[in-house]
């Protein structure tokens, strides 16, 4: 997309797949939700001052740590429909407060859903985190720290694990 991302983590070695994963989303018809508002910080770190942007409004020299509230909501709009979630990953910089709120408001609806029948499942160490720290672990339908892995046993990989039960 182009879009200024201030001094934000990106992984330029991923910017292809992440353009050929959002073409080949709009061509099958699947919704594809990216940020469109974000937490921006001047440094990493608990006392950093904020402001809450537009993604294409980022400032120079500065990073973003979570998502606003609009993203947030529109999240929260779309998984309000499903009947299962697979959650690989907080929504921002969870361990400080400032960049909490994204994070714990989707752990908070996803709590919400699997008491309405939804199968909410939580994959990867900092996502299992996220829901601990924000005291909803017992709500989820099952939590795995094996994000990696998971990720790659719905993909449809043979894990080394099972493949040297499989050959014992």
């Amino acid at each position: 997309r182009g879009l200024e991302t201030g001094s934000s983590l990106v992984e330029e070695d991923q910017l292809e797949l992440a353009t050929k994963l959002e073409k080949l989303a709009k061509e099958k018809g699947i919704t594809f939700i990216l940020p469109s508002d974000v937490i921006v910080a001047d440094k990493f770190a608990a006392d950093a001052a904020t402001q809450t942007v537009s993604v294409d409004s980022i400032p120079e020299g500065w990073m973003g740590l979570d998502n606003g509230p609009v993203a947030t909501a529109e999240i929260q709009k779309e998984l309000s429909d499903c009947k299962t979630v697979i959650w690989n990953g907080p929504m921002g910089v969870f361990e400080f407060e400032a960049f909490a709120k994204g994070t714990f408001d989707i752990a908070d609806t996803l709590a919400e859903l699997t008491g309405t029948g939804c199968t909410t499942i939580i994959g990867g160490g900092d996502s299992v985190a996220a829901v601990e720290k924000a005291g909803l672990a017992e709500k989820m339908s099952h939590i795995s720290t094996g994000g990696g892995a998971s990720l790659e046993l719905l993909e449809g990989k043979v894990l080394p694990g099972v493949a040297a039960l499989q050959e014992a």
